[in-house]
C-alpha cells in the first residue's frame, strides 16, 4: 500500500478528475482538449503536491491552475475555431435531438464568450462557485466578477444560436402572441 504525497495525489485524481474534465471541456468546447488541459494542470499540480495539498482548497488551486493552463493555450496558439450551431445532416426530432441542440447551441455561445468571461460563466453558473471563489479562482476582485458575468450574459442572451433555443419549440415556450396565460 502507498503512503505519503503520492498516494494522496492518486486519490485527489481519482476524486476529482470528472468534475475537472468537465470544467475544461466549459472552458475549450472540446473533450479532447479539455482532458489535455486536465492532464496538464494535474502534472503541475503533481510537481508542486506539497504546497497545494496544504492549501485550504486543493481542488480550487488545481481549478485555477485549469484556467491559467487554458489562458496559454490562446496565448500560445492564434489559430481561431468556428463551432457550429448544429451539427450537419440533422435527422428526425425528437427529445434527444432537442437536447443536444440546445447543448450544442449553448457550448457555441459559450465558445464565442472572450476566456476570461466564458470562465466566470462556466465557475460561477455551472460549478455553482460564489463569486469570491470566482474571483479568488481567478485572481481578480469581485467586482470583476460581477463585471464580466454581466458583459457575458448579455453576450448570451444576443446569441443567435441561444434565441432559436430558448423561444423555439425545444424549451417548451409558446411564442408570444399564441396563446398562453398573461
Amino acid at each position: 500500500m502507498q503512503a505519503g504525497p503520492e498516494a494522496d495525489f492518486q486519490e485527489f485524481v481519482r476524486a476529482r478528475w470528472s468534475r475537472l474534465v468537465r470544467t475544461a471541456y466549459l472552458l475549450t468546447g472540446d473533450v479532447h482538449l479539455a482532458e489535455d488541459l486536465t492532464q496538464t494542470a494535474l502534472a503541475k499540480a503533481y510537481r508542486s503536491w506539497r504546497r497545494v495539498s496544504r492549501s485550504d482548497s486543493p481542488e480550487a488551486y488545481v481549478r485555477r491552475m485549469l484556467v491559467s493552463c487554458n489562458s496559454d493555450r490562446f496565448r500560445k496558439r492564434r489559430v481561431t475555431e468556428a463551432l457550429t450551431a448544429a451539427p450537419p445532416d440533422a435527422a428526425g426530432r425528437d427529445e434527444a435531438v432537442s437536447w443536444a441542440d440546445e447543448r450544442s447551441a449553448l457550448l457555441a455561445a459559450l465558445a464565442g464568450l472572450p476566456p476570461k468571461q466564458r470562465a466566470v460563466v462556466v465557475m460561477r453558473y455551472w460549478e455553482d462557485l460564489s463569486e469570491a471563489e470566482v474571483a479568488e479562482t481567478l485572481g481578480c476582485s469581485p467586482g470583476t466578477v460581477k463585471s464580466q458575468a454581466s458583459k457575458a450574459l448579455a453576450k448570451l442572451r444576443t446569441h443567435p444560436g441561444l434565441a432559436q433555443v430558448v423561444d423555439g419549440p425545444v424549451c417548451g415556450r409558446v411564442p408570444s402572441g399564441q396563446g398562453g396565460d398573461k
